[in-house]
């Protein structure tokens, strides 16, 4: 064998372990992306579970009166107030209108909700209820109870990542108020209809959504057969947010 062969087959046998190990690294880095992907996807649904379950656990104003302290712990995201309504609604317009506000947790794909009373888990396209909004109707459809719990705050947020905290501090105070007897709808502004809207249902109401005031966010128009007087009792429950 000439020299010029043996060199020829060395060089072509190093561009060949080259080539190899290029590849080797372009898999392994997929494979890194891949598996960084699941572990970040893990993490967030984490941290939504762990706020759905903070929301449901420590924010009960239906059950809470005075002060109350609620920590809210994720790893990464962000917690902000955002604006909500809730109405009361007659054949002539709108009975009564009250600013339920909401607390909104998200990060990435994850997104927990606090609504009027309601929590809830997922994007709009795929959400499901935690906790059930406090609305309920007779067996014979003569009354309705509606309860609306009221953040009362607005344009605050607490984000980060490596672990956050934030506070939130309430003090909760109740009023009632009775409505005659009439045809009622109850509408309920949130991002995810959904299962609010089977929620309804489920209880033997038809529901709707529709934006009411244009501003983007749908709400739930819930109804049941015949006339209702209605028992509104909102529950103010003054938050506080602040990042720790």
């Amino acid at each position: 064998m000439s020299t010029r062969t043996a060199r020829s087959r060395g060089q072509s046998h190093v561009v060949g372990v080259v080539l190899l190990l290029g590849l080797t690294m372009v898999a392994l880095g997929g494979l890194t992306a891949v598996v960084g992907s699941v572990v970040d996807g893990q993490t967030a649904a984490a941290d939504e579970a762990r706020v759905a379950g903070t929301f449901d656990d420590g924010l009960r104003p239906t059950e809470q009166t005075g002060p109350n302290r609620v920590q809210v712990r994720f790893g990464d995201g962000r917690l902000t107030t955002v604006e909500r309504e809730l109405r009361i609604l007659t054949p002539t317009g709108v009975r009564s209108e009250i600013e339920v506000g909401g607390l909104v947790y998200t990060s990435g794909s994850a997104r927990t909700a606090f609504v009027g009373g309601a929590v809830v888990r997922g994007q709009p396209e795929n959400s499901w209820l935690v906790r059930e909004p406090p609305v309920t109707v007779t067996r014979d459809n003569s009354t309705l109870v509606v309860g609306a719990a009221a953040v009362n705050e607005s344009g605050a947020t607490v984000s980060g990542s490596g672990g956050v905290t934030a506070h939130l501090r309430t003090n909760v105070t109740h009023t009632h108020t009775r409505f005659p007897t009439t045809n009622y709808r109850v509408a309920v502004e949130t991002a995810t209809p959904a299962p609010l809207a089977r929620h309804f249902r489920s209880i033997g109401g038809r529901t709707t959504v529709t934006d009411i005031d244009g501003d983007g966010v749908p709400s739930v128009v819930f109804s049941v057969d015949g006339q209702q007087a209605v028992h509104l009792v909102v529950h103010a429950m003054h938050v506080e947010v602040a990042g720790g």
